[in-house]
């Protein structure tokens, strides 16, 4: 038992000793927070729109935002492999099976959860605030900022829980992204493969690993802040 442990350990230690492991772990931080970063310019703004915003269509956008946390990783992948294949509709951009692929997908399933939970801080914050920012001339389109600044404890959790999603991806970025040795392949593909492999503890040493990243820039994000989680 005692060998077999000191063996697995060996292992480990002879995998992360290898600039390919050491890609693998950039190329996913790299996508992931990619993807995050344009969940969060595109899923901020428009979760205070939905919060303050009266138009049509706003409750049916609401309702759809908040359904969508949900989606299933495999069926978007599926979709944007139909629309990114030679086939598909934009095929001719070439991206299917490249990191630009994997970043599509990802930021398709965070956007969703950053407007929902950017909708539901701005919505109370509007409830509290709305009529003195109006008093003071703020009209709504100038309230957006304002909202997001006053905010920006909730906004970042929205954007860390989009992270979240981001950095835990499987299913939508082997479809895309193919698992490519040395291209695609990340943090979360590779446990995946080595799992079914058999390759338990590199799998679980990744994991690890990829919890340790997920856990670390959270606790940068709000000390950048300058607040601790509440």
């Amino acid at each position: 038992m005692v060998r077999r442990t000191l063996t697995d350990i060996a292992t480990i230690g002879e995998a992360f000793a290898t600039a390919e492991l050491w890609h693998i772990i950039a190329l996913s931080l790299s996508v992931s927070m990619s993807a995050a970063a344009i969940a969060a310019v595109l899923g901020l703004p428009l979760g205070v729109i939905l919060a303050i915003g009266r138009f049509r269509g706003r409750r049916t956008a609401i309702v759809a935002a908040n359904s969508f946390l949900g989606l299933p990783p495999v069926v978007i992948g599926l979709a944007l492999y139909l629309l990114l294949s030679h086939t598909g509709s934009l095929g001719f951009l070439g991206l299917l099976f490249t990191p630009t692929a994997m970043v599509i997908a990802q930021a398709v399933l965070a956007v969703p959860i950053v407007v929902a939970l950017a909708h539901r801080a701005a919505e109370e914050l509007w409830a509290e605030y709305g009529d003195a920012l109006q008093v003071f001339g703020a009209s709504k389109i100038r309230a957006i900022p304002t909202l997001l600044s006053m905010g920006r404890g909730p906004m970042l959790t929205a954007v860390l829980a989009g992270f979240g999603r981001t950095i835990s991806e499987v299913g939508a970025i082997l479809i895309v992204g193919g698992n490519i040795a040395g291209y695609t392949r990340t943090m979360t593909t590779t446990v995946a493969l080595e799992t079914s492999k058999g390759n338990l503890p590199l799998a679980l040493g990744l994991g690890l690993i990829l919890i340790g990243l997920s856990t670390l820039i959270s606790a940068t994000a709000f000390a950048l802040l300058g607040r601790s989680p509440r």
